[in-house]
């Protein structure tokens, strides 16, 4: 099995917990203590960035995706039904936000940034404080190993069609199991697994079309 390491535990990185479960925090939220809300950020910002990231490959965009998604969050909230867990609506709204943003730079390119809580976008009629979110000091990128074959691996996973990648991160950067990814995809176990073998099979095509590649080169380079 494929086995992207995430070090993040190692490296002192693990994020800041919080005593009280999201019910509270959304209950003492909708009574009025908007602070409660900072506390949701705190909790999952970081994962939330990981995945951005590891959709985009880019520090900007992904914490724009993520503060945007919060601030949507912070507007919807007092609707919030409670269907799924708050975890994994903000996980929806960041993958969503994420695609848009992917499509979006490969349209335009990546130059222009436009955030929701600013400009023509923003609401006069309904205060949204700027959110900021926690330093994330080691990015996604710097938890992996920096080899060759992983940074190859990395590639090529960004380059898969969207769905195949979004599986892939959520399982081998983020380690969720498949019943965790089928609910933040809204879809079915089942279509996870067939995505994530697809990705894989694309995946080992490419790391031996790589190899080929290099030991040809390697060998046309011991020619006399």
């Amino acid at each position: 099995m494929l086995n992207i390491r995430n070090k993040e535990h190692a490296m002192g990185t693990k994020p800041p917990l919080c005593d009280k479960p999201e019910e509270e925090l959304i209950r003492q939220f909708r009574e009025g203590r908007k602070e409660s809300f900072d506390e949701m950020v705190v909790m999952y910002s970081p994962r939330l960035f990981r995945v951005a990231y590891g959709l985009l490959g880019n520090k900007q965009d992904a914490e724009e995706v993520v503060q945007d998604a919060f601030v949507r969050a912070y507007r919807a909230l007092p609707y919030f039904r409670g269907d799924a867990s708050f975890e994994t609506w903000m996980h929806r709204i960041t993958m969503n936000l994420a695609r848009n943003k992917f499509h979006w730079n490969r349209r335009r390119g990546s130059g222009l940034n436009v955030s929701l809580y600013s400009g023509e976008d923003a609401d006069p009629e309904q205060s949204v404080p700027r959110i900021d979110l926690p330093d994330t000091r080691m990015e996604p990128d710097r938890l992996l190993e920096n080899t060759e074959l992983e940074q190859n691996i990395v590639r090529i996973i960004r380059g898969l069609p969207g769905k195949l990648r979004e599986a892939m991160i959520l399982r081998h950067l983020e380690n969720l199991s498949y019943e965790q990814i089928a609910e933040y995809l809204n879809c079915k176990a089942g279509t996870v697994k067939s995505r994530l073998a697809r990705g894989r099979e694309i995946l080992r095509k490419e790391l031996v079309r790589l190899d080929g590649i290099k030991n040809k080169q390697e060998t046309d380079g011991r020619k006399p």
